[in-house]
């Protein structure tokens, strides 16, 4: 995966969470250490934050509750896999990609499976723990500690020269195959669609969010999509903010082409240019079939 970034939100929004001292068998009836002003109001204020951010949570569900499923109705959500598989792997089957691996000289080690998963920006370690916690001894598991060590750098360090096969056995697998799927939805697609609904973009503007976090990551370095999303606030209004969501769509693609060549002078940005750019000027916001793009050159048409 072409993309910045080594530290990933699970979702969106972060909740804060209360810190709980458990007392050893007997402490009960002890004396209560004394405790002083600051401590003790360091604490009510960690508990109201908590309290502030769970409130905000059931509020933001509600909203997303009200709202038509959009990008995660299901024949939508297998039209977004396949959008980003033209771009990801150059074809529209994204279930043919569980077992791809391959080293695309991004500083980014090797990317691999559905998504691409890379074992330099953390995505593909943590699929990896998360598959082991559920499948141990699984063919992958013996390269936790080399997938730990390279994270965060292009190296293959202890990986090669097994890791590549390892990955394309498991990946025939269906409990691996379900694994990617799972992983990518947890990190990538429920946080975007999420966080688009709630800046009152429809499903052209979920898919815009989500391709995003795809390839910029969920990184809070200045690459990383959330540092993308708050340069284009400062251009521009969410619809949920009172903006127009053409306008705010036009100035997200801006900022995130900037963002994409800014790291990468001489990549292809096609995925922004004869993609989502060409599906925002045909003012398609519903993101309706049949949809026709260019990536890289190839033309698709999906109806």
């Amino acid at each position: 995966m072409k993309r910045a970034g080594a530290l990933f939100l699970a979702g969106v929004p972060v909740v804060a969470t209360a810190v709980y001292f458990v007392l050893p068998s007997g402490a009960a009836d002890a004396p209560a250490a004394p405790t002083s002003v600051g401590a003790q109001s360091s604490r009510d204020d960690a508990k109201d934050r908590a309290e502030q951010d769970h409130q905000k949570q059931d509020e933001d569900d509600a909203i997303i509750a009200s709202l038509p499923p959009g990008l995660a109705a299901p024949d939508r959500k297998e039209l977004a896999h396949r959008l980003v598989s033209s771009a990801e792997h150059s074809t529209t089957d994204w279930r043919s990609t569980y077992g791809i691996i391959e080293d695309r000289d991004d500083d980014c080690g090797y990317t691999a499976g559905i998504i691409g998963f890379c074992t330099g920006t953390h995505d593909l370690l943590t699929l990896v723990e998360h598959y082991t916690g559920s499948h141990p001894g699984n063919g992958l598991a013996r390269y936790l500690p080399a997938l730990r060590k390279v994270d965060g750098t292009d190296s293959h360090e202890g990986l090669d020269p097994g890791f590549t096969d390892a990955w394309k056995a498991e990946s025939e697998l269906p409990e691996f195959r379900a694994a990617q799927e799972e992983e990518r939805d947890r990190v990538y697609f429920e946080p975007a669609v999420r966080l688009a609904k709630l800046d009152g973009l429809g499903t052209l503007g979920q898919f815009v969010y989500y391709d995003a976090m795809v390839f910029h990551g969920t990184g809070t370095d200045e690459s990383g999509f959330y540092a993308l999303r708050e340069r284009v606030l400062k251009k521009a209004k969410t619809p949920a903010a009172g903006g127009s969501e053409k306008a705010y769509l036009d100035a997200f693609l801006d900022v995130r082409r900037a963002t994409m060549l800014t790291r990468y002078p001489d990549r292809d940005t096609s995925r922004v240019d004869t993609a989502q750019r060409r599906f925002l000027q045909a003012g398609n916001l519903g993101l309706d079939t049949p949809l026709t793009w260019e990536m890289y050159g190839d033309s698709y048409t999906l109806s």
